[in-house]
């Protein structure tokens, strides 16, 4: 288990830079993972604008659909992901 004092979760608009990079990596749209996920396109852009800190769930989804663990999502107290 992670130590929770020096691991959280990054803000909305930094877990979507993480998310636009998996899109680029895999060749991939916001809509297309959408729909494989089941996560709304609003949700994803509401991310973007910084208006909605993403919730676990959501980004294991995501992690699951890349095949990525979860934790490339997360950022220590020094700024490091």
């Amino acid at each position: 288990m992670l130590p929770s004092s020096n691991i959280t979760l990054a803000g909305g608009e930094k877990v979507y830079k993480v998310f636009e990079g998996l899109l680029a990596k895999n060749n991939e749209t916001a809509y297309r993972v959408s729909v494989e996920t089941g996560i709304s396109t609003a949700t994803l852009t509401a991310w973007k604008q910084g208006v909605y800190t993403p919730k676990i769930d959501k980004l294991m989804k995501i992690a699951d659909h890349f095949g990525v663990p979860v934790s490339v999502f997360l950022e220590t107290e020094e700024g490091k992901q």
